[in-house]
């Protein structure tokens, strides 16, 4: 087990990254095919072909998932997957060619490197080429640009970034989660509820000062707000219809709740997507309770793991000499 949703057999990840422009992307592909879910539950989201995940829809399976920096400008970077996929002779067969079933989601992050900086489809097609079953965390791929803590806005914030995690039960049944942590909110422990990355008192200082309770102050964010978004993927090898995983990606949405404070407001796209390999026969509470877990896990090794670059502080700005598991 490598803590990573790649524990998921058929799972692969691959990232491509700006680190001029300070965006990315990041595929999570499934080659032979996944039935996958969605629940949004941010106002101010961003995708492209998730029309697919409708139970309504012919699409019975997705090939890859791409999540993407750059905001709405990003979502192209998807057609560097369908070329790849395309390559390999993947995709939903309509008779004359194959279409690869690529979903897309975005984080805005144009207020943090170059604001004409976009993840391409080159660079989608170079997510997919480095793919493998080791997952680098951290300020790679789509979480290049993904900061935290913006009630006072980017100034006074903090790095986000991305995690992955897993959990292995006795049965054989895996559950994984890797997210793009972007959030307008702070990141909390869930275990000790203390934050552990987010707003800070003042430009210069290291003091969170409390979102939540700043807003009951009366520090409302005003203007533009769409600057955030947090991304979440879980995937499980048990089997499950397009209408359970939907269910199991609304579970999920409770580790984003339980580490972000506040979650799913209108200055966020937050959305999950839940998918499944289908290999072993399992519990949907269960799954649901456990992506609720190993979301959550992720989310915070995605703070732990982040480079602020020099712009922003980063969880191991603020707190030295802490060691990430």
């Amino acid at each position: 087990m490598r803590n990573a949703i790649t524990d998921v057999p058929g799972i692969r990840v691959g990232h491509a990254s700006d680190l001029k422009g300070m965006t990315g992307c990041t595929v999570i592909i499934c080659e032979k095919g996944a039935v996958c879910g969605m629940d949004i539950r941010g106002s101010a989201s961003g995708t492209r072909q998730t029309d697919a995940l409708s139970v309504n829809h012919i699409v019975e399976e997705i090939h890859a998932i791409l999540l993407s920096g750059g905001s709405a400008f990003g979502l192209d970077a998807a057609q560097g997957v369908m070329s790849y996929l395309e390559e390999k002779g993947i995709g939903f067969d309509v008779g004359v060619r194959k279409i690869p079933i690529v979903p897309t989601a975005c984080i805005f992050d144009l207020t943090f490197g170059d604001p004409y900086a976009k993840p391409t489809p080159e660079m989608g097609y170079e997510a997919c080429a480095s793919a493998s079953e080791d997952v680098a965390e951290g300020s790679v791929g789509a979480g290049v640009g993904a900061t935290v803590g913006k009630l006072f806005e980017i100034e006074r914030a903090m790095k986000g970034g991305l995690g992955t995690s897993s959990i292995l039960t006795p049965d054989g049944l895996i559950v994984g989660a890797l997210c793009v942590v972007n959030a307008f909110g702070d990141v909390l422990d869930n275990i000790t509820g203390k934050i552990i990355a987010g707003a800070r008192k003042s430009k210069e200082s290291f003091e969170f000062a409390d979102t939540l309770r700043s807003m009951k102050e009366g520090h409302l964010k005003k203007g533009f707000g769409i600057a955030n978004t947090t991304l979440g993927v879980v995937a499980t090898n048990g089997k499950f219809s397009k209408r359970e995983l939907t269910k199991v990606a609304q579970m999920a949405h409770g580790g984003i709740m339980k580490t972000i404070s506040p979650a799913h407001t209108t200055f966020d796209g937050d959305l999950i997507f839940a998918l499944s390999t289908g290999e072993v026969e399992a519990d949907l509470n269960l799954v649901g309770i456990l992506s609720e877990f190993v979301i959550a896990e992720a989310v915070k090794r995605a703070i732990k793991k982040a480079d602020g670059f020099g712009m922003v502080p980063a969880f191991k700005d603020v707190f030295k000499g802490f060691k990430v598991l």
